[in-house]
């Protein structure tokens, strides 16, 4: 059995769901692979997937798309790639509670925004802010990560990331009523995220490897889109007892299902997508052209 380590981008959710599957009903070990998953519980946060990923912790790092740039392009570089597109559409938004009253980007003016400090999240926000006729003034604030919804549902902060499949389940679990604002419909176009990234070089080197790995990953996706009450009772034995108690496990799955994508194209990235992010963030100087010509996902490990 070959060894293979994944560093989580959240504690287990919705979007981790065929790989635990993958791993639970032996998809993994059909192909002759011993998955071993990385919790960031197990840090709170400490190093990110990317990091680990670059440190060698990690064979894996499932992160949002700028990750790769980002490690493609920092200062002691990282020949990164991203292999696998874990959902087809952007299915998060920047969220607001319902009873704020701030019910349009531009509102957020003055107001308290709790970031993640992703590479271009803040910028992303401001920008939305602006195309809604804002001049993109927030108070940004830096929550411990694994705290940052929180920090909305306890008011501390006006308004932050989410995603609508997991932070926006629990909100309707729990009866809260959100604003919720998508990149799409303020002339943000947003890439793939979460993606599954490697390095270029050990993706060439064991090939056979990582392709075996998408691939009963695919598998896992595609077996969750088919069994949905199964698929969510095991991922329910990984999630955090808070976790447990506040989603809606099967709410989460339906709404996410569809955007996992059919057999053909679970997994798999449009070029045109990406280049259009890619151009966004140069027409806003948040990086050189260099990025367009760069090698930063490959579709090739799932064919």
């Amino acid at each position: 059995m070959t060894t293979l380590k994944i560093a989580l981008d959240w504690t287990p959710n919705i979007n981790h769901i065929g790989i635990f599957i993958a791993k639970k009903l032996g998809y993994y070990s059909e192909k002759g692979l011993d998955l071993e998953i990385l919790n960031p519980l197990d840090d709170n946060y400490a190093t990110t997937p990317g990091k680990k990923l670059e440190l060698g912790l990690a064979d894996f790092a499932i992160a949002p798309f700028e990750t790769v740039i980002s490690l493609n392009n920092k200062k002691n570089s990282v020949d990164a790639i991203a292999v696998f597109a874990i959902l087809q559409e952007d299915i998060s938004s920047i969220a607001s509670l319902k009873s704020s009253n701030l019910d349009s980007p531009k509102l957020l003016d003055g107001k308290i925004y709790a970031s993640y400090k992703a590479r271009y999240e803040d910028h992303i926000v401001k920008e939305m802010v602006k195309n809604d006729g804002g001049s993109g003034d927030m108070k940004l604030v830096y929550p411990d990560k694994l705290g940052i919804w929180n920090t909305l549902l306890e008011g501390t902060a006006d308004a932050t990331w989410i995603f609508d499949n997991w932070e926006g389940v629990e909100a309707e679990t729990k009866h809260i009523e959100l604003n919720k604002f998508f990149m799409s419909e303020y002339g943000i176009p947003y890439c793939y995220s979460p993606v599954i990234i490697a390095k270029n070089n050990l993706a060439i080197a064991h090939k056979n490897e990582y392709s075996n790995f998408l691939k009963a990953t695919q598998k896992g996706y595609q077996y969750a889109v088919e069994n949905k009450s199964k698929s969510t009772s095991i991922l329910s034995e990984y999630l955090t007892n808070y976790d447990k108690e506040n989603v809606d496990l099967n709410k989460s799955l339906d709404i996410t299902a569809p955007y996992f994508g059919d057999e053909k194209a679970c997994g798999l990235m449009k070029p045109e997508r990406i280049d259009a992010f890619l151009k966004w963030l140069v027409e806003h100087s948040l990086e050189s052209s260099t990025i367009i010509d760069q090698h930063l996902f490959t579709n090739d490990l799932l064919k």
